[in-house]
């Protein structure tokens, strides 16, 4: 009965290269994954500026709608110098602004 030493050394190279074959696969299995996790992750941030604008918007949809009928009704009575103006309403009135703005 005869050996064959020859195929012996062939047959081991063939599983070894089959090992490293699977081993490349897995490895780019694992990577692949981990970039399909990372895509996943996406976050979005507002900046402070953006937060600011926003409340403004709001508050501006909130403000009350200019009454053109008053505005022409008191331009009569300014340029007919009906209007009387009261200096201690006016004043009070500009301190209760300034004090809302701070």
């Amino acid at each position: 009965m005869a050996i064959n030493i020859n195929n012996l050394n062939n047959n081991n190279q063939v599983q070894q290269l089959q090992q490293k074959q699977v081993q490349q696969q897995s490895a780019q299995t694992a990577s692949t994954n981990s970039q399909v996790k990372n895509t996943g992750q996406d976050s979005v941030s507002i900046t402070p500026q953006a937060k600011e604008l926003n409340e403004l918007q709001k508050k501006a949809m909130d403000a009350p709608v200019v009454n053109q009928k008053k505005i022409d009704e008191l331009k009569k009575a300014i340029s007919a110098g009906d209007y009387k103006i009261n200096p201690e309403k006016l004043a009070a009135n500009i301190a209760n602004f300034e004090f809302k703005l701070v």
